[in-house]
């Protein structure tokens, strides 16, 4: 069990005694709001703060998280309401603990909703104050410890939240003891059975190969020795269980393949001498080429710097060399914590690794101001939460930096969202490349734009960041919105015009009586209702006229005319694929607009039958633009040949062919469906003729899936 005395013995290596006073203050506070209070073990509730300031302390952090660890739980938990700890420990530190408590007074419509709006709700926080998540990290670190006490269901479920979002934001902010420790804690729960046997492989493997390790580190002293370079350790660098599996899952990898690449780490005190110890063991061993990296001239996102190469070992097989000095090996151990008390101490002359997390926290809140969604928050959260391991070049020589598998989209909206959202084409040195394409570190990508065009929806298949995700998803609900607004004008247009009434000349009386009927806000977000098909614009312009909405006739209207395809809320039905020409009727679908479908198509008709009140009158415009799909079926004699020669003629006739189906009909026929996009009615007769002239043809007809 935690008591107060296991933190006072931490807390004596470095806080005075009137803080560890502070912190005893908050630890009676606590225990008498806890108190009753039992975790799943049945230890004191009081033990869980205790060992989660306990984890803060040696990382050494400040008095005041140390009290807000004590405190976390306390507004979430227990009675007491943040004025209280206002008044009693000053505004920062309940500032502090309320962002760190769940949002348990709204009811949300399952886990994963309430999950998303909890982290929602910390990123916020955690945005004005990092500490917050580092208190949390050691709050989860502390709750993955004593998991074993959690009912096996629960348990599952939160070593899969951990791994999925707590362990990555810890990489993500450099903190790599936290990690480790989580990966592998969270390991051990989800697959207990692979976590042992592989620890014991691992052990047998360590045993085997420690007689090796000692020769390697031994030459490595030694060649530094004899060049003078001074260093403060060389040390063996254990990869720990769940880094293996992960390597051997994702690489299909064996495991003497992993675990026989050792990793050994040299500590120095400059950065000059991190440089030459590299041209020492580049001098002693051989070095593999296209295996150095530079990550102290280009950090990792999560502010990582140290040299890696790897060399032709000694008993002909790999190792791999980490060169860092003292702060940079720190930094690399707890991340974000050693900088931010560097930064409190006015000690650090560098603090861009701070204004880097801070950088990537904003970044985060971009995302959420985009993302309405907390569920699709969550899912693109996820994206962006592991760490950015290459770097691009701008033509102005600027450095982007971008996850694996990046393309030249994400490096576009990485720049700025207007140069993603008009990105046409892309130049990798130089060179056109597809916009798909995964760029390569040391890559120079130059974006070509036009203001005329825009994001296809399509680039959500292969983009990779979460805030080019974002963006592109927040575009089209921009564009979904306006073009609802358009088309329930028009719709609203057509049913008020014969009432002698249009959309712009509205008695405000009877607008303010249905604003609030249909519950909506403004005369806007009702028109984006009836363009989204959730309102009939009869009923609308009934109730704006004082009238009473009537469906034994519902056609009462001017029609809507239709153009052309461009209007994501207008879709033509797949059933019966209407083109202009033919005569239509249109259906309201909610939250997908408006339908057209042929008149006399059964499908439409039915539905029309059983809700009269979704019918749509709808035309086709004089001069209609672009293509429109419809099918044909074409019944021919099975002779070699007769598809290329209907693809022929179809391409000759002047038509874009969008699927083709082949069914044999019996021995003698088969029956080929095509998807085409014609212009009209007289363009699909043209198509038909044409078709007609080959000798096999026997039969065509458009296909209607009724």
């Amino acid at each position: 069990m935690y008591m107060f005395s296991d933190l006072k013995q931490e807390l004596l290596t470095y806080l005075s005694p009137e803080q560890i006073r502070q912190v005893y203050t908050a630890y009676q506070f606590a225990a008498k709001a806890h108190s009753g209070q039992q975790r799943h073990s049945g230890d004191p509730y009081i033990s869980h703060p205790i060992a989660v300031a306990k984890i803060l302390a040696q990382m050494r952090m400040d008095v005041q998280t140390l009290i807000v660890a004590i405190l976390h739980d306390v507004i979430e938990d227990t009675s007491i309401e943040k004025n209280v700890l206002t008044s009693t420990f000053g505004r920062e530190i309940a500032e502090l603990v309320d962002g760190m408590s769940k949002l348990t007074q709204i009811q949300f419509q399952s886990r994963a909703e309430a999950q998303a709006e909890n982290f929602r709700k910390m990123l916020l926080a955690m945005a004005k104050d990092i500490r917050i998540i580092i208190i949390k990290l050691a709050d989860r670190l502390h709750n993955m410890r004593t998991l074993s006490a959690v009912p096996a269901e629960k348990r599952q479920r939160i070593a899969k939240e951990t791994l999925d979002i707590y362990a990555p934001i810890a990489q993500r902010l450099g903190m790599h003891t936290v990690r480790i420790e989580l990966e592998d804690l969270c390991f051990s729960n989800l697959y207990p059975w692979r976590y042992r046997t592989l620890q014991e492989t691992v052990q047998k493997n360590r045993r085997k190969h420690k007689a090796t390790i000692h020769k390697i580190e031994s030459s490595l002293k030694e060649c530094l020795d004899q060049h003078h370079l001074p260093f403060h350790a060389i040390w063996h660098k254990k990869k720990h269980l769940y880094q293996i599996y992960k390597k051997m899952r994702e690489n299909h990898l064996a495991f003497n393949e992993i675990i026989d690449i050792p990793i050994f780490c040299i500590i120095v005190d400059s950065i000059d001498s991190c440089y030459r110890v590299l041209g020492a063991v580049h001098n002693l061993y051989k070095p593999l080429p296209d295996h150095f990296h530079d990550y102290i001239a280009l950090p990792k996102a999560n502010a990582y710097q140290a040299l890696h190469t790897t060399l032709f070992g000694p008993f002909a097989n790999s190792i791999h060399i980490q060169i860092r000095t003292t702060t940079m090996d720190n930094g690399a151990d707890h991340g974000i914590v050693s900088y931010w008390l560097e930064e409190k101490k006015n000690k650090s002359s560098d603090l861009r690794p701070h204004l880097r997390a801070r950088e990537w926290l904003k970044r985060l809140l971009d995302i959420q101001q985009t993302t309405p969604s907390s569920l699709e928050f969550m899912e693109t959260i996820k994206i962006d939460l592991f760490p950015t391991d290459i770097y691009i070049f701008t033509p102005k020589g600027d450095i982007i930096e971008l996850p694996h598998k990046a393309t030249p989209i994400d490096f576009a909206y990485a720049i700025h969202s207007d140069i993603g959202n008009h990105c046409i084409a892309a130049r990798i040195n130089k060179h056109l490349v597809p916009l798909n394409t995964h760029l390569q570190s040391g890559q120079t990508v130059e974006i070509i734009t036009d203001t005329k065009t825009f994001p296809d929806s399509r680039w959500l298949e292969f983009v990779v960041t979460g805030r080019t995700r974002s963006h592109i998803r927040q575009f089209f609900k921009a564009k979904q919105h306006n073009e609802a607004v358009q088309l329930g004008q028009r719709l609203l247009d057509n049913h008020l015009i014969p009432l002698g009434k249009d959309s712009t000349h509205l008695n405000s009386k009877n607008l303010g009586k249905t604003l609030q009927k249909f519950q909506c806000d403004s005369l806007e977000d009702l028109l984006e209702a009836i363009g989204l098909g959730y309102i009939h614009p009869a009923i609308v312009a009934s109730s704006l006229c004082g009238l009473k909405a009537n469906f034994k006739n519902p056609i009462n209207s001017l029609p809507l005319f239709l153009k052309d395809t461009k209007n994501s809320l207008i879709n033509y039905a797949e059933c019966c694929r209407p083109i202009p020409g033919d005569e239509m009727i249109g259906l309201l679908n909610a939250g997908h607009g408006l339908t057209a479908h042929l008149q006399r198509c059964k499908y439409a008709l039915r539905l029309i039958k059983k809700n009269p009140e979704r019918a749509i009158s709808i035309q086709w415009e004089k001069q209609t633009d672009g293509f429109f799909k419809t099918d044909i079926r074409i019944e021919t004699l099975n002779q070699h040949g007769v598809l290329a020669q209907l693809t022929h003629n179809i391409a000759k006739a002047e038509a874009n062919i969008e699927n083709i189906k082949v069914e044999s009909h019996d021995r003698r026929h088969s029956v080929v469906h095509f998807t085409l996009s014609v212009l009209n009615r007289k363009h699909l007769a043209k198509v038909i003729r044409s078709l007609r002239t080959i000798q096999y043809t026997v039969k065509i007809t458009r296909h209607l899936a009724l």
